[in-house]
């Protein structure tokens, strides 16, 4: 028996290979904008991107004036003209053409799906994530995807979940797992909708004494035995409370 009957997984860096689509669709955007797809300009955008999505992650900007700004900002960063929403509408288009999982995502929910309802929960821009989803192996394994954008509110705020719960029939809490890469918008966000969490922390990152998740794993391995039950309690998936 499942230690978990339903179990949802953020989308980037949990699920998809995120760090790979964003470096493909930023350098085939700037190709065709004429912009220097230079290590340095991939570095200026992602600094800059980052701050911003933490931002939004923090609830202090929007998601619509988030994606334009980005670009608006590498744009004078590089000393040049240009309308930043089409930039940055050419970079979702090609964004969603990067639907690649991380090794081992896809034999993990398929070991998973016959006794666990799954699901995706991603704060991702909408546009990017329905087409990297659907051009997926994962479409046909994971029966939903809830995009914050769709779903009217965003990670970590128990208003995007509520919904998510709702839409899967209102599951007894304690058996359904919160499971992302993100220590503020899954983990902090599971434990606000009163959910169990694990924290997938492949690159055994430090964790924050003000987030502790109930569980932590460090790989595809580790998930599949806490989530199944049918591993030891290893340091690789930990119980920490």
């Amino acid at each position: 028996m499942p230690r978990y009957d339903y179990v949802l997984f953020d989308a980037d860096n949990t699920l998809f290979d995120f760090d790979r689509a964003e470096a493909e669709a930023l350098r085939t955007t700037l190709a065709e904008y004429g912009l220097p797809a230079t290590p340095e300009t991939e570095e200026t955008y992602l600094a800059v991107n980052r701050a911003l999505w933490a931002q939004f992650d923090r609830g202090e900007v929007s998601r619509e004036w988030l994606v334009v700004e980005r670009f608006a900002r590498l744009l004078r960063a590089l000393g040049r003209s240009g309308d930043p929403a089409a930039v940055n509408h050419a970079y979702l288009t090609h964004l969603g053409e990067g639907a690649f999982l991380l090794p081992g995502a896809e034999e993990l929910c398929r070991a998973l799906a016959p006794c666990c309802t799954l699901a995706i929960v991603t704060n991702g821009v909408a546009m990017a994530q329905r087409a990297r989803f659907e051009a997926s192996p994962l479409r046909d394994v994971v029966p939903w995807l809830f995009i914050s954008e769709e779903v009217g509110a965003s990670k970590p705020d128990p208003a995007f979940f509520a919904p998510v719960l709702r839409a899967l029939g209102e599951p007894d809490r304690s058996r359904v797992l919160m499971v992302g890469d993100n220590l503020l918008t899954d983990i902090q966000g599971g434990k606000n909708a009163g959910l169990d969490t694990a924290w997938f922390n492949p690159r055994r990152l430090p964790g924050d004494p003000a987030v502790v998740p109930t569980w932590e794993a460090d790989g595809f391995p580790a998930l599949r035995a806490l989530i199944l039950g049918d591993g030891p309690r290893t340091n690789a998936s930990t119980q920490i409370t």
